[in-house]
C-alpha cells in the first residue's frame, strides 16, 4: 500500500509534467520534480511566480490551455474544489486545461475536497478520456520542498502506472488506497480532523499558560519533551513564540477543512464533538479578522492574554 521513494533515472520517454499552483506546497513540489530531472511546465495566477520558477529550470505557461496541451501529466495544487474546477474547466472567461489535454493523459488532484466531489470528478474526466488520481497531500511546506511529504492516492491502475514515478518524485510516501477515487480524500479529511483539533487544543494549552503567567518559552520546552506534545503543538506554537503569523496554512484553511469533516459525518449522522468545537474556534478567529493569518492565530480568540510579539532583529 505504501511505496517508499526510490531513485529513478529520467529517460527520453519521461512524461512531460505540468504543475498548477505555486503556493506554499506547490512551489516545493515543483522543485522536487526539477530535482528528479523533470523540467516542469508551471502555471500560477501570479504570473511572476511562474516566471521566477522557470528561470531556474522549467517552462512558465501563460494559460492553463497551453499547459494542458503540452503535458502528459498535470498536477493541480490549489486550495479547494472550486479552484480545481477552474483549473480544469475554466473560470467563464478563459478555458481550463481539460479541453486541451490529450486522451490518456493524467490529472493529479492534490486539494482537500469532499470525497463525493472527487468521485464525480473522476466520472467527468473519464468521459474526456483523461485518467484521474485522487491525491491529497500532507506534510507542510518544508516537507513539500524536500520531497518528504505524504500523498494519499486512489485511482485506476492505469493512472498509477503512468504517473507513479512522478508521484514518487514529489513524495517520500505515496499511499495507494484503492482503485476508486474518493478513498484518498476520505483519508485526508480524517487527517485534517486530527490536524485541526490538535492546532486548536495546542492553542488552548498555550493560552492557559499565558493566562497563568507561565513563561511561554519554558512551557514550549517542557511540553515538547513531555507526553502532552504533538507534531502540531511543536510546529504551530513555535510560530506563536516567534510572533510570526505568516500564513503557510491559513486560519480559513481549517474553516474549510473542518467544515468538510463535519459535512461528511453529518451525512450519516455521526457525532464529532471535538471537530465541531475546533471548527467554531477557527470560524471565530476568521470572523475576528485573522482569516488570512497562519492557523496558529486561533490562539488570538482567547480573552485576557497577551501573545508574544514579533522578534526584534538584533
Amino acid at each position: 500500500m505504501n511505496q517508499e521513494k526510490t531513485p529513478s533515472t529520467i529517460s527520453a520517454a519521461t512524461p512531460v509534467v505540468g504543475l498548477v499552483g505555486l503556493g506554499a506546497m506547490g512551489a516545493g513540489m515543483a522543485q522536487s520534480l526539477r530535482r528528479a530531472g523533470h523540467a516542469p511546465h508551471v502555471f500560477d495566477v501570479r504570473r511572476e511566480a511562474a516566471e521566477a520558477f522557470a528561470r531556474e529550470g522549467g517552462t512558465a505557461c501563460t494559460t492553463l490551455a497551453e499547459l494542458g496541451a503540452q503535458c502528459d501529466i498535470v498536477v493541480s495544487v490549489v486550495v479547494n474544489a472550486a479552484q480545481t474546477e477552474s483549473v480544469l474547466f475554466g473560470d467563464g472567461t478563459l478555458p481550463g486545461c481539460a479541453a486541451s489535454m490529450k486522451p490518456g493523459s493524467v490529472f493529479v488532484m492534490c486539494s482537500t475536497v469532499d470525497p463525493n466531489w472527487s468521485v464525480a470528478l473522476d466520472a467527468r474526466l473519464e468521459k474526456l478520456g483523461i485518467l484521474y488520481i485522487d491525491a491529497p497531500i500532507s506534510g507542510g511546506a518544508a516537507k513539500a520542498a524536500s520531497g518528504q511529504m505524504t500523498m494519499m492516492t486512489a485511482a485506476r491502475p492505469a493512472a498509477h502506472e503512468q504517473a507513479g514515478a512522478v508521484l514518487d518524485a514529489m513524495a517520500a510516501k505515496v499511499y495507494r488506497l484503492g482503485d476508486n477515487a474518493g478513498a484518498g480524500s476520505k483519508v485526508k479529511i480524517i487527517n485534517q480532523l486530527l490536524a485541526g483539533v490538535h492546532i486548536a487544543v495546542a492553542a488552548e494549552a498555550m493560552a492557559l499558560g499565558l493566562r497563568e503567567g507561565v513563561d511561554p518559552a519554558a512551557l514550549y520546552e517542557v511540553i515538547t519533551h513531555s507526553a502532552g506534545n504533538s507534531w502540531m503543538f511543536e510546529n504551530r506554537m513555535a510560530h506563536v513564540l516567534a510572533g510570526d503569523y505568516t500564513p503557510l496554512s491559513a486560519v480559513d484553511i481549517f474553516v474549510k477543512d473542518l467544515g468538510l469533516v463535519l459535512d461528511t459525518a453529518r451525512a450519516t449522522k455521526f457525532p464529532l464533538p471535538l471537530s465541531a468545537t475546533a471548527h467554531q474556534m477557527f470560524m471565530q478567529a476568521s470572523t475576528a479578522g485573522y482569516a488570512r493569518e497562519d492557523d496558529s492565530a486561533v490562539i488570538k480568540i482567547f480573552p485576557g492574554i497577551e501573545v508574544p510579539g514579533p522578534k526584534k532583529e538584533a
